[in-house]
């Protein structure tokens, strides 16, 4: 009888998990259905994971052909941002499928002056080789924004493919760099602009994109009345960090294209989508963020149906069975002595396990979703890893405080030095996070197991009849070895770190055509080993960072992650703050400064992770505090 009580209430937070699960993944409408199923023109860049134009390994003319193939059902035409090099294939596949094409040629500073002319002649024989298929040609994409070509020298550019086909020519820019550049504006045959309300100085919520669109475009219209304009690229990421109220998820992006069509045919603007398939290369320059503006996954799976209604995440189902499993695991093995409990205890250890479960679950399928190479998806093995067996002892504390296991001695040692671990992991993050928080995802997920444990823990004891509170949190930092074991533990996590930067600079020493753009060894070193510095997802860092912290005193590791909450939210403030166009749209300073710091502190992801330290300095703070007043 009392073991299918336990079973029971296996069986209801499972169901539970499962109804939380079901109703945030409900298929939800994402406005009015894109006729026909396919859009006017999306982005085609058909790189594929290890492939990249930035190591100048390109998609085979097989995977070209594959490509092409999927987009004819999805677009009627492709734009193209580069005619050379491994895409020289394309107008004639184009052709192939029936496909029409906005062809580039991408061009970029002085030190690739010989790349700049392979472009500009690979795209003028294209665009004269298929006049029936290239309708319209580009010239340059956001090179003045990058800084990289002065606009006299673009314009040389121009002039002479202008000179040299018959199909229209254009730059490609931000849709304020044409109103700075009229010089730009007067020689090109149209315009194309790129409006990205995701990307905008002052974000907006996708539910206010429409009105931005056309707001921008009539900006161009009425400072360059009669000349065509395409918007070049506009479209919302499905994943990535939260700036402002602008949010990536599949809901929002599905919301924002069939918006943006919308408000095309109801104007009669000239649009093309970014873009095609999820780029993986572009998670080196713009985070998770830069590779998630897919129609297609790069799997070449669809993110979302461009008809009827979209889910967040089809695959919450396997989520779901897999954390009843685990917890199923985690409750089994104190099966018989949970049977002493009354309903309230056996209910609250139960759903406690499954709470770990679920949110280890969906932090490692995010984790690896969102992992583009090895190295990354190491990186999610390890978090993993790490939240397995920190979540295993808390539920062992957990079961402690309910009395229905005996003390552990060597528990509240290894509680303390795995919740170090992921204490100098929020270090780790924290200060990425505040050096690059542009392109970083903001890594809430990462420590929910220690923040769910902690509070947990003391939910838990609560209810064992533990009224010190700050005895539980003391508990999971409580442990201490002995002095030689402390230099011990610390030679092991410096020694681990070490040899995991020294493979992490290895594998990226020879990874994707790395000894060819470094054939010097020396300088592959040099390059792989400060590569390693600023990649934000490995680590070798943070187990260096442990080894160093495990000496520390709890209460001054405690000072630093609750110091680091108000360092970030300045951070943030300030990246709002010195935009060109927020300034121009907040002159005054005090209502500059006001309006940033809301969009700084209403960013949910952002105040889940300031949360999130402040409860990981909770047990510092009080395990400090209390080895104090026993010393």
């Amino acid at each position: 009888m009392k073991l299918a009580r336990t079973l029971f209430f296996i069986a209801l937070v499972v169901v539970g998990n499962a109804l939380i699960t079901w109703l945030n993944n409900l298929p939800q409408d994402a406005g009015v259905d894109v006729p026909d199923g396919k859009v006017n023109s999306v982005s085609f860049a058909p790189f594929r994971e290890g492939q990249s134009p930035l190591t100048q390994v390109f998609p085979s003319t097989e995977q070209i052909d594959e490509d092409l193939r999927l987009l004819a059902g999805q677009s009627h035409t492709i734009r193209t941002y580069a005619s050379s090099k491994g895409l020289t294939d394309v107008p004639a596949l184009a052709r192939k499928y029936g496909l029409k094409m906005i062809q580039g040629a991408w061009i970029g500073g002085p030190t690739i002056a010989k790349e700049n002319e392979e472009e500009i002649a690979a795209l003028i024989k294209a665009a004269n080789t298929y006049p029936d298929v290239i309708t319209r040609v580009i010239v340059g994409n956001e090179v003045l924004l990058r800084g990289e070509l002065e606009p006299e020298q673009l314009l040389s550019y121009i002039r002479r493919v202008k000179q040299a086909v018959k199909q229209p020519v254009s730059y490609a820019d931000v849709w304020s760099f044409y109103m700075r550049y009229p010089e730009i504006a007067k020689e090109v045959d149209f315009f194309t602009v790129h409006i990205l309300p995701y990307w905008e100085d002052e974000p907006l919520t996708v539910d206010k994109t429409a009105e931005h669109i056309v707001k921008n475009y009539q900006r161009i219209r009425d400072a360059y009345p009669g000349k065509p304009i395409l918007i070049g690229e506009s479209g919302w990421p499905s994943a990535g960090r939260q700036r402002g109220p602008a949010v990536p998820s599949v809901v929002n992006e599905a919301k924002f294209i069939r918006s943006l069509v919308q408000v095309a045919n109801k104007n009669g603007f000239d649009i093309n989508v970014v873009e095609a398939f999820n780029q993986p290369w572009k998670s080196k320059l713009e985070g998770v963020v830069g590779a998630s503006w897919g129609l297609y996954s790069v799997d070449r799976e669809p993110v979302f149906p461009l008809t009827g209604k979209v889910v967040e995440n089809p695959n919450w189902p396997l989520r779901v069975w897999v954390a009843g499993l685990l917890t199923v695991l985690a409750v089994g093995f104190y099966a018989k002595r949970l049977q002493t409990l009354s309903a309230l205890p056996l209910f609250a250890f139960v759903g406690f396990a499954q709470l770990l479960s679920a949110l280890q679950v969906n932090q490692t399928a995010d984790l690896w979703y969102t992992s583009y190479n090895n190295l990354e998806r190491f990186h999610a093995l390890s978090i993993a890893a790490l939240g397995i067996a920190l979540a295993a002892l808390l539920i062992q504390r957990g079961a402690e405080l309910l009395r229905v296991a005996g003390g552990c001695a060597c528990l509240p040692v290894w509680s303390r030095y795995l919740f170090l671990i992921f204490v100098a992991l929020a270090f780790y993050k924290s200060q990425a996070l505040g050096l690059n928080g542009r392109y970083l995802n903001i890594p809430y997920p990462l420590t929910l197991i220690p923040v769910a444990g902690t509070l947990g823990l003391l939910v838990l004891g609560f209810i064992g009849g533990e009224r010190n509170w700050r005895q539980v949190l003391a508990g999971i930092v409580g442990g201490t070895a002995k002095t030689g074991g402390v230099c011990k533990l610390s030679a092991l996590l410096a020694v681990a770190g070490v040899a995991l930067v020294a493979f992490e600079t290895y594998q990226i020493m020879i990874g994707t055509n790395f000894p060819t753009a470094y054939p010097v060894f020396a300088d592959r070193l040099h390059a792989g080993f400060m590569t390693t510095l600023t990649y934000s997802q490995l680590q070798g860092w943070v187990l260096l960072i442990a080894a160093l912290i495990v000496f520390l005193p709890l209460r001054l590791l405690a000072w630093v992650l609750i110091l680091a909450v108000p360092a970030l939210i300045v951070g943030e403030t300030y990246a709002f703050m010195i935009g060109h166009d927020f300034i121009e749209a907040h002159p005054d300073f005090g209502e500059r400064l006001q309006t940033a710091v809301i969009y700084s502190v209403t960013n949910c992801q952002m105040v889940y992770w300031l949360v999130s330290l402040l409860v990981l300095a909770l047990p510092l703070w009080v395990g400090g505090q209390r080895k104090r007043e026993i010393a």
